[in-house]
């Protein structure tokens, strides 16, 4: 983003919060260094993020997916705030006059005091069984389709990558240190489609985890690249 994208942008930020409230988090990311990306933010409690975090789970993804190319925004998903409350996030894609993604405008609205308030209103008409059985606000937490992936939020760059391994690992029946070669390329190549590996220092980190040397991630990001643009030699070498 250039600076007066930025200067235009943070003001949106800051207007947006205020017209907003303390339960709506804004923030901006620069999408020219991911690893310190947020230069904007506001009401920053409620993920527990600063100016200077990283791009988060989600957002690495989106840019992975090239989502941006399809869409202005993503509206309406699942996001987990730092006291594991349930945020309703949702982005906006922020493109130069070529097109070119070079930013996002995120609002993560925490509605729990809202449910609070809810259920309260709620038992002044009701039984508290029957509320029990009724309460309106469940059914938030489960907007989010089975296969989606929930927004999280992070500090540093070894928590956001930590997040996305586990999540990736968790699909893998087999231990870190049992892992055979075959299955590590197949976890490097979910990770590359999460867009892990635009975080530097994020090859390093992997590597460590699947207690293999960087090279040997560099030479499976390398077959997949072939194999992507060659699909008939995917089971060669």
């Amino acid at each position: 983003m250039t600076r007066s994208m930025i200067k235009q942008y943070s003001q949106l930020v800051e207007f947006l919060s205020r017209a907003l409230g303390p339960d709506y988090e804004i923030t901006l990311c620069d999408l020219s260094d991911k690893n310190n990306s947020i230069v904007a933010i506001a009401n920053g409690q409620i993920s527990g993020r600063s100016i200077g975090a990283p791009l988060t789970n989600v957002a690495l993804k989106l840019i992975a997916e090239k989502s941006y190319e399809q869409e202005d925004y993503r509206i309406n998903y699942s996001g987990i705030s730092v006291g594991n409350k349930v945020l309703r996030s949702s982005t906006m894609f922020i493109k130069d006059d070529a097109g070119k993604l070079v930013g996002l405008l995120c609002i993560n609205f925490d509605d729990s005091r809202y449910q609070e308030l809810s259920t309260k209103l709620f038992q002044l008409c009701h039984p508290d069984a029957f509320v029990s059985k009724n309460r309106s606000y469940e059914a938030v937490e489960q907007t989010a389709a089975p296969d989606e992936e929930r927004e999280s939020f992070h500090n540093s760059i070894s928590a956001v990558t930590e997040d996305v391994l586990s999540q990736v690992l968790a699909k893998n029946s087999a231990p870190v240190d049992r892992l055979t070669q075959e299955e590590k390329m197949k976890i490097v190549g979910a990770l590359e489609q999460r867009g892990v590996f635009m975080l530097k220092g994020a090859v390093h980190y992997i590597a460590q985890r699947l207690c293999c040397s960087q090279a040997s991630i560099y030479r499976y990001l390398s077959k997949i690249s072939k194999n992507q643009q060659d699909p008939q030699n995917k089971n060669s070498g």
